[in-house]
This record gives structure tokens, sequence and C-alpha cells, in this order.
């Protein structure tokens, strides 16, 4: 794959927004421009369904700016999408053939179903969610799809979003009681037309978009989360009612100052609001869920992917550290040596922690966290530990829960049990003591593992079957190279893990040419 940039304009029906990304050779990417305005498309239609002289100009001007970027920037591939206002003008051809006359873009009119495909196909590429509904909520349309095993099952497009809504229920800035339960009646009654919907499958209601976003940020601020990131953040079903109707009991005015709520949506949230908590409702769903990437990120993914004859990475969380591993220059063959140790010692000493615990996911936790050991080091190496902690509680890793990314960050930034205590104290409302005493634990064995290839040479190749003898674990370790800046670490730092099992440790070096085969795992 050639190095390039590929810029994805989309035409929305409240906004119109240009991102330029980047893929290089090694299939890395990342975002490099992102910009918006807030155009209302859709509400520059008149009564006879033609884009007004005003939204048409309004569009030319947008896509002018656009296109200096573009060019400043020497992009060469560009995609040019439209949705729902677009699709629903019935002088779209004419705006479209306008475009390309003075600007050279070609707009794509997305179909429903497209719409609702590239929404759905962000959400398998950059979450860890098998099963879920997804909703789009736009200003001039609503996208909503089920899935299931990461297979798309079914979609539909409603021919209503957050500016329309507004438009037809609201007569002023501020929607009465009537106009309330109006808009919640229509809702249910489009939602009903779906046999699809009715049935409880419990699964959770993916957000996209920006009034889903709008939502999300609103709930973080109000109980101060202190975990960074959107993507995959999630809350349940009666704060997002809370939230709902918290908004509906607000002025134009006061929501204006609501942190969390962008001025630019401070007039259609409301109808935005109920109209995914009215899905929540009917679909059952215990949570809903952010998603940051949508239709655009669908559009980019598949241009992605097309390469590789996929539309999805087999593995979200991996390819998120593949592409981690290239920012922050991994040494690939270090974590995956680390990894190993790792594995052995946590095989060899699980049962000495003094918290239950699933195995699995623990060894998923060891494995994720030796992605990003210590990669605060690419930083400033002197404060490597505190550096790899907020790089990973301040960074997206898609493919992870909040959950799971916090815990990667206590383990893999792991120096001590003082520091991993300093460093919960902001998440203590996100934290139990039983979870903090696991991550000690698989914090320790990772710091072990690290200085047990302190010169990323694989001089220790083996951790053999670790003995007890008195309340003192005897470890035999096989090495091919010398050991001795190996054994000058460990034998400072297998303080950590004798804390948090309570044994004594000793470390015995063997020459690898005893080692009658290798151990299996």
């Amino acid at each position: 794959m050639i190095e390039k940039q590929f810029a994805i304009i989309d035409i929305g029906s409240n906004s119109v927004r240009l991102v330029i990304n980047q893929i290089d050779h090694n299939g890395c990417y990342k975002e490099l421009h992102n910009y918006k305005t807030v155009a209302r498309l859709s509400s520059h239609i008149n009564a006879d369904g033609h884009f007004t002289k005003k939204g048409i100009n309004i569009l030319l001007d947008t896509l002018t700016r656009f296109k200096d970027i573009i060019h400043f920037h020497h992009v060469k591939e560009v995609t040019a999408i439209a949705t729902a206002a677009m699709r629903k003008a019935n002088n779209r051809n004419q705006v479209v053939e306008l475009v390309k006359e003075r600007l050279a873009f070609d707009i794509q009119i997305l179909s429903e179903y497209e719409e609702a495909f590239y929404g759905y196909l962000a959400v398998v590429n950059s979450t860890n969610i098998k099963n879920g509904y997804t909703i789009d909520i736009g200003g001039g349309s609503t996208e909503v799809t089920f899935f299931e095993n990461r297979e798309l099952i079914y979609y539909h497009s409603f021919p209503f979003g957050a500016v329309t809504l507004q438009q037809q229920f609201v007569k002023g800035e501020q929607p009465t009681e009537r106009e309330l339960a109006a808009i919640k009646v229509f809702i249910s009654s489009q939602l009903k037309t779906l046999s699809w919907l009715q049935e409880n499958r419990d699964y959770p209601v993916i957000g996209i978009g920006g009034s889903a976003r709008n939502l999300s940020l609103i709930h973080q601020r109000q109980i101060e989360y202190p975990l960074a990131g959107l993507h995959q953040y999630e809350f349940s079903r009666t704060e997002l009612h809370n939230l709902n109707k918290m908004l509906q009991q607000t002025t134009y005015e006061e929501r204006l100052s609501i942190d969390g709520l962008s001025k630019d949506r401070a007039d259609i949230i409301v109808p935005a609001a109920e109209v995914i908590s009215s899905l929540v409702d009917h679909v059952n769903a215990d949570t809903f869920i952010m998603s940051r990437k949508g239709l655009r990120d669908g559009i980019f993914y598949e241009e992605l992917l097309r390469s590789m004859e996929t539309r999805y990475f087999p593995n979200v969380a991996e390819e998120s550290f593949y592409q981690l591993s290239h920012s922050y220059e991994v040494n690939l063959d270090h974590v995956n040596h680390i990894t190993y140790l790792a594995t052995r010692l946590y095989q060899e000493l699980s049962a000495n922690c003094s918290t239950k615990h699933d195995q699995k996911v623990a060894l998923q936790l060891l494995k994720h966290s030796a992605r990003v050991l210590y990669i605060g080091e690419y930083i400033n190496s002197e404060a490597s530990s505190q550096n790899t902690f907020y790089l990973v509680t301040n960074m997206t890793i898609e493919g992870l829960s909040h959950q799971e990314r916090l815990a990667i960050a206590f383990i893999s930034s792991f120096k001590s049990k003082s520091q991993l205590m300093q460093f919960a104290k902001p998440f203590k409302n996100l934290l139990h003591k039983k979870q903090l005493k696991l991550y000690e634990f698989l914090g320790s064995i990772m710091k072990l593992a690290y200085c047990l290839d302190r010169t990323k040479r694989n001089a220790v190749v083996e951790i053999g079957h670790i003995d007890v003898n008195d309340k003192t674990f005897i470890i035999p370790l096989y090495y091919q190279e010398d050991a001795h800046f190996e054994d000058m670490q460990a034998g400072k730092h297998k303080k950590h893990l004798e804390r948090a099992t309570g044994y004594d440790i000793e470390l015995h070096y063997i020459p690898s040419i005893d080692l009658k085969k290798p151990i299996l795992t």
C-alpha cells in the first residue's frame, strides 16, 4: 500500500465536514485534519421540496473553503458524499451538477442503505461489540441498524432527524408539554413499524453522530468522569432517561450554558435525545454506548480494507495496538518476548493471587498491557511510568472498553504499589479494592518480565516450573545470553511481586543448554 492522503467531504443535513486522513505503506493511518461548518441544509428546503438559493450558496461557500484546504495539502483522492437533505431535495441533480461544474467535486448521494451501512461498518471496526443496535440521528434522517456476530442483519432509515423534528413539532425555541408529547407519540409509532425492533434481545444501543456525542459529554461532565475519551463510553438506560428529562425541563437559554452541550445543538438536542431514549426503551437495552466513529469512518474503513479484500478487522483491539506500536516506535520482538515471560510467570503464580479472578481475562490484560508497556519512554525515560499512565488514560484504544483501558493503564505503568494507589485516587468511583489488588499482582508480574528482558536480547529464554520452599518461590530462569543486567534489574524489582503474593522470591539462573524441551503454554 503506497502512502497517500484521503479526504472525505460529508454533506449532512445539519453540518458539512471535511476530514483528511493519511495512510502509509505499512497500513498505518491517522487523521490529519477535521473541519466542520454548521449549514443546517435541511432547513433550506422550501415547500416545493427544492433547495433554496440561500441553501445552495451556503453549500458552495463551504465547499469552496474545503477545496482551498484540499489543494493546499495536495490531497489527490477526495470522496464527497451527501445524505438525507440532498437525498430528499427535488433539485438534487441540479445541485450536484452545479457543484461539479464550479468546484469539480463529484458528490455521491448515499442511499438509505448506504448511510445506515457505513455507520454500522464504523462501529464493528472500532469497538469490541459483537451484538447491538446502532442509531445515527442526523438533521434530516435517523438510521437504525441491528447486527449480530458483527454481521448486519437489519437496517432502516427514518425520514426524520433532529432538525426536521424541531421544525415539524416545535413552534418556539422551547417545546411545550403538548409538543413533547406529540414528538414522543410520533417516534413511538415510527419505531413500532419495524418488527425486528420488537424482539427482546437485551443488546446495547450504540449512538453515532453529534447528538449522541453531546449526550455522552453532558453525562461525563455531570458525574465528573475522570477517564478521558468518548469512544465506547457507556451509561445506563436510567441515566439516559434522567438526562433526557433534564434537557426537556430546561429552556433554550439554560441549555446554552450546559457543560458538554455544543451551542449549535442547543436548539435541536431535545428531539434528538427523545429519539435515542425512545429507542433504548423500545428495545429494552440496559446500556447506551457512544461511538466516536460514524459514517465518514465507515467510508474510510472500506477504503482502507479494500486492498485486504475484507470489510472487517479480524480483531479491532489488535489493529489498535498495531497502530500504536508504529506511533510510539514499539519494539515488537521485545513486546512478544515480554508477553511470553509474563504469561509463564502468571501460569505458575496465578493460584497465589489474593483476589479471585477470571484467568482468561487476566491473561488478556497481560497481553494487551505488554503492547503499551512503558510507552511513556517515548516521551521521557525518567518519567516513563507516569507518562505511560497518562497516555493510556488519555487516548482511545479502539476495541477496548473504558474499564479495560483503565486496567491496562495500571498494569502497563506499574512501578510500585504506592504509585499505583496514587494513580488510582482520581478513579476511586470506577474501581474496587479487589480490582486494584489484581492490577498490583499483574503489574508486578509485568514489571519482573520487563526486567528479565532488560537488554532486549531475549537473554532469558524460558521460565521453568516454580517450586515453593517454606514461603519462598524458587524461579528457574533459563538463559542463552549473559543475563547480568537482567539479574541486576530483576533482583531490584522482585520485591513488588513478593509484596503482591506474600512470598519471598529466589531467582535461579540456568544455562539454556540444560533446558531439555520447550515448556508448552
